[in-house]
């Protein structure tokens, strides 16, 4: 999958949300922390460790809209850290060690704070190798995460003109 357009549409809406906000700092510590949120959200979702909870996972629409929560971040934390060059989905093994999908969310937790530690190209790509991990996981096509990241873009534009 093709990163160009993603990293486009979130540059421009990184830039209209710090525009609207008045945004004049470094915030890639507050984007990194909501990386983390939006990701134990999915997993929430997913249900996958609830060992004592026999009520399944929420609908695909909901977990592909909590799966782009996070791909907004990854890629607003990418831009800010000048890897927006980034063209391909990053394909990988690394994932395929964290076995099934709680090992995988606890794994890619582990990635998405290395990357706040390195904030270098190697650990941003493993967080990327783990997401499409995920998506797998999930049964979401590329086609299924561009469509909702396209939503959800226009989403989170009508959010900021309402004040949210």
């Amino acid at each position: 999958m093709e990163l160009i357009d993603l990293f486009e549409m979130q540059k421009r809406l990184d830039k209209y949300i710090e525009e609207n906000n008045r945004v004049e700092r470094d915030v890639f510590r507050e984007k990194l922390l909501a990386l983390t949120v939006e990701l134990a959200e999915l997993a929430n979702e997913t249900r996958c460790f609830k060992f004592w909870s026999r009520k399944g996972p929420s609908p695909k629409p909901v977990l592909i809209e909590e799966y782009v929560d996070s791909i907004h971040f990854l890629l607003s934390l990418g831009i800010l850290k000048g890897m927006e060059d980034l063209h391909e989905w990053p394909e990988g093994e690394e994932a395929e060690e964290a076995g099934d999908l709680t090992g995988l969310f606890i794994q890619t937790q582990r990635e998405i704070l290395n990357f706040g530690d390195r904030q270098d190209r190697a650990s941003y790509k493993a967080v990327w190798v783990h997401y499409r991990a995920i998506a797998e996981a999930l049964g979401f096509t590329a086609e299924d995460v561009v469509t909702a990241y396209r939503e959800k873009n226009e989403e989170n534009y009508a959010r900021q003109q309402r004040g949210y």
